[in-house]
């Protein structure tokens, strides 16, 4: 069965229909893994000719940006979405996938002094020992660079294996503009770069993740004190969780390099979307134009949000 893939792009008036094979959709294996990485491959054309003009494109000061409509598989809009950049933060979406898929047997995982890095922090101890899970919360919510250098530096082989598999796990799912040189997105670590285009891959990778999509729908999370680790309160204070109704997460991120960047996955009446945008002025408000422009573009009237 083939169907019709639309998209709009800023930058060219053009609208083209063609025919293509619905990508399968990624499945489950045993080990709750994603075990099929078979991507789909959008056409350029304009969303404004399929909706009559009824809508007009966002205007966003973002250097690149990508929406994607995961329930009709058509990407509604994008800017500059191939050229590479680096991606802050973002990285740690894939420094997630890489921990949960080679979680520890043990699933303990120790806090070493060159574990404490960067500004952005869980507040993790040296000698405290946490679960791939609690970690997670860190990473996530409060960006944790501390969490993600413990979870690599408790990778089989250690940091260096850490960020090696995640240019595999890139290469698997086929993204040729995706390079990482450490597990945070911290500057002055090598060229660390990739593309929106190529988040909007990775970050539909790690939807199919329950853990992940556990944790990056949450708004705040308290860990309990044990005899490992003290207890710790995290909050999602970037994303537009508690803002716009139906935002289920998923990541924000910045450096004075890469800007003010943003994923983010919209579960709302019956419509399953994912937008990024890498080097915004205005992440916030940008995100939830495109939002509304997704909803608007297939006759769909936003929620109220602030």
């Amino acid at each position: 069965m083939t169907f019709p893939i639309y998209l709009y792009r800023s930058n060219s008036p053009s609208f083209q229909a063609i025919k293509s094979p619905l990508p399968p959709f990624l499945s489950l294996n045993q080990n709750k893994t994603v075990s099929s990485t078979e991507l789909w491959r959008p056409v350029w054309g304009s969303i404004s000719d399929f909706f009559g003009g009824a809508t007009s494109s966002p205007k966003i000061s973002a250097k690149e940006a990508i929406l994607y409509d995961l329930t009709t598989e058509k990407t509604l809009y994008e800017k500059n979405s191939k050229e590479k950049l680096p991606m802050a933060s973002l990285t740690k979406i894939m420094t997630a996938i890489v921990a949960i898929e080679k979680i520890s047997a043990n699933d303990s995982y120790l806090v070493s002094k060159e574990n404490l890095v960067g500004e952005n922090s869980m507040g993790l101890t040296l000698g405290e020992t946490l679960s791939l899970e609690e970690l997670m919360y860190g990473l996530i919510l409060n960006s944790g660079n501390d969490a993600a250098e413990v979870m690599a530096s408790n990778y089989p082989g250690g940091r260096n294996a850490f960020v090696s598999a995640m240019n595999q796990k890139a290469k698997s799912l086929g993204l040729a503009d995706t390079n990482f040189t450490n597990p945070t997105g911290l500057e002055g670590d090598g060229d660390q770069h990739t593309t929106a285009y190529d988040l909007l891959i990775i970050s539909r990778y790690a939807l199919k993740l329950p853990l992940f999509g556990k944790v990056a729908g949450t708004f705040d999370h308290e860990i309990p004190a044990t005899p490992a680790h003290k207890a710790f309160f995290l909050q999602n204070e970037t994303n537009l969780i508690s803002s716009y109704p139906g935002v289920k997460g998923i990541k924000d991120g910045y450096t004075p390099e890469a800007g003010l960047c943003l994923a983010t996955y919209l579960d709302y009446k019956g419509h399953k979307i994912i937008a990024i945008i890498l080097g915004s002025g205005d992440r916030r408000g940008e995100m939830k134009n495109l939002l509304d422009f997704a909803l608007k573009s297939q006759r769909i009237t936003p929620p109220p949000h602030r």
